[in-house]
């Protein structure tokens, strides 16, 4: 009788009409009660079996069950045209700071080939690691005076071992058809001869800065290439990065007023009296062409101006062994037709410090540190009612060298004129020589009127 009992009362909890006790007993007999709950019972069978359908699949691992779930793209548009970018779903909210497109790199048919001539500090710490980040560029060859170097370095990048050359066999670079530029890596005083010869070779030219170490040698360069109708790029990175980009804006639209004068500063420590940069012939100068060199041309390209009227200060220390070619340190000051004056130093003999600010009639920028390959930070400050405003701008980092190549390299795919071709070069060496000029003199030196805005420069690259 018990089990009745309990056929009844799971009847009554699992069926949407209840019956009596007594209906049950007299009515339906035991084989209705029995044949209902055996109905019931199978309802919560199929029940039991839709539940378990509907939770998720697993996968049985050493360590228990993990859920395994449906692989799902998230919503993109994707162009027909391969060089505009993909564009994702947005996950942050729009009054966050935004992230850039997603990289649209040209495929490596696409992408034009370098051969990288000097394997140095620069190069395997910077240019060749800055091919991972580039979207239109690519090492194929290698030029070097060191062969073990040059076949480590080929392995580690992918470089065919028949395009590695030695300097005697530079020219072969003719027949390299995987080779559409240059990009000269080497002391200064070989960037003459091996930007000649690599345009005579057909190929176009990526130099590094200094253009080279004298004016003479710079209007060569630029004659050489012309002939060969060939495009000569001088590697000024500062000109391609963004940072130095927005301030060129604020300084252009007036942000801050009218500019007043510029302080820039550029010096480090350099040691070794046996390396190339403290001997006079390779290096053209000491601190000036190397270091100092960002100072003047940054400031060129903030104001868009050039010069007219440089006066320079230079020193050594004495019986200093690194000093006895070149100079330790530089001040020079420089006047602008807008009447903007800017005040520089630069300096083999201090530790680093590389900045500047602009001081305007309403506000300041100020970039420290300024120069280096990375952590470049901007700061500007303006004067707003009974408050003065300090704001830090905070822009992401880009790869300095993968920007400059791949802007070459669009130059060399579309036919343009690079923003920083040789005439831009030529015009820092004939500053700097007049620098030099005053200081040994201990006069201003007056320099030729330019009154065209960036007189010396291509169209302005895009921003990325």
């Amino acid at each position: 009788m018990k089990s009745i009992d309990n056929l009844f009362d799971l009847l009554n909890q699992t069926t949407s009409s209840p019956v009596s006790r007594q209906q049950f007993l007299k009515t339906a007999g035991r084989g209705l009660a029995v044949g209902a709950v055996g109905s019931t019972l199978v309802g919560c069978d199929k029940k039991s079996e839709t539940t378990a359908s509907s939770a998720p699949a697993t996968v049985d691992t050493p360590s228990g069950p993990v859920p395994k779930l449906p692989a799902t793209s998230p919503p993109a548009e994707v162009p027909a045209d391969s060089t505009k970018p993909i564009e994702l779903e947005q996950i942050k909210a729009k009054t966050e700071q935004q992230e850039g497109s997603t990289p649209t790199p040209l495929t490596a048919d696409q992408r034009v080939g370098y051969a990288i001539v000097g394997l140095g500090h620069l190069t395997l710490d910077q240019i060749l690691p800055a091919f991972g980040a580039a979207k239109k560029s690519k090492v194929v060859a290698l030029v070097s005076g060191s062969p073990e170097k040059m076949k480590k370095v080929a392995a580690q990048y992918g470089v065919k071992k028949e395009s590695c050359y030695s300097y005697a066999d530079y020219d072969k670079l003719r027949d390299n058809k995987e080779v559409q530029a240059i990009y000269i890596v080497l002391p200064n005083g070989m960037h003459a001869e091996y930007t000649i010869r690599g345009a005579q070779a057909g190929k176009h030219i990526l130099c590094e800065k200094p253009m080279a170490n004298s004016a003479q040698e710079c209007q060569a360069m630029i004659d050489a290439c012309k002939k060969a109708d060939r495009k000569l790029m001088i590697a000024y990175r500062i000109q391609y990065e963004p940072h130095h980009r927005i301030v060129r804006d604020m300084i252009q639209d007036g942000q801050f007023g009218k500019v007043k004068s510029i302080m820039a500063n550029n010096g480090q420590n350099s040691d070794n009296p046996d390396h190339w940069r403290f001997k006079k012939t390779l290096a053209g100068g000491g601190s000036l062409p190397d270091v100092g060199l960002y100072c003047l041309n940054t400031i060129r390209y903030l104001l868009g101006e050039e010069p007219t009227e440089v006066v320079g200060y230079i020193h050594s220390t004495p019986n200093d062994p690194r000093f006895k070619e070149v100079e330790e340190q530089v001040n020079w000051l420089m006047k602008f037709p807008s009447g903007i004056q800017t005040s520089c130093a630069t300096s083999y003999g201090h530790h680093d410090d590389k900045n500047y600010k602009v001081l305007a009639d309403t506000g300041w920028i100020k970039m420290d540190p300024a120069f280096p390959y990375t952590g470049l930070q901007l700061e500007t400050s303006q004067a707003q009612g009974k408050e003065n405003q300090i704001v830090q701008h905070k822009i992401s980092d880009v790869d300095q060298f993968a920007t400059e190549m791949d802007h070459f390299s669009e130059c060399v795919l579309e036919n343009k004129v690079p923003f920083t071709p040789g005439e831009e070069g030529l015009q820092d060496q004939k500053i700097m020589e007049a620098i030099y000029q005053s200081a040994r003199e201990g006069r201003p030196v007056r320099l030729a009127a330019v009154n065209k805005k960036d007189a010396f420069r291509g169209p302005m690259p895009k921003e990325s």
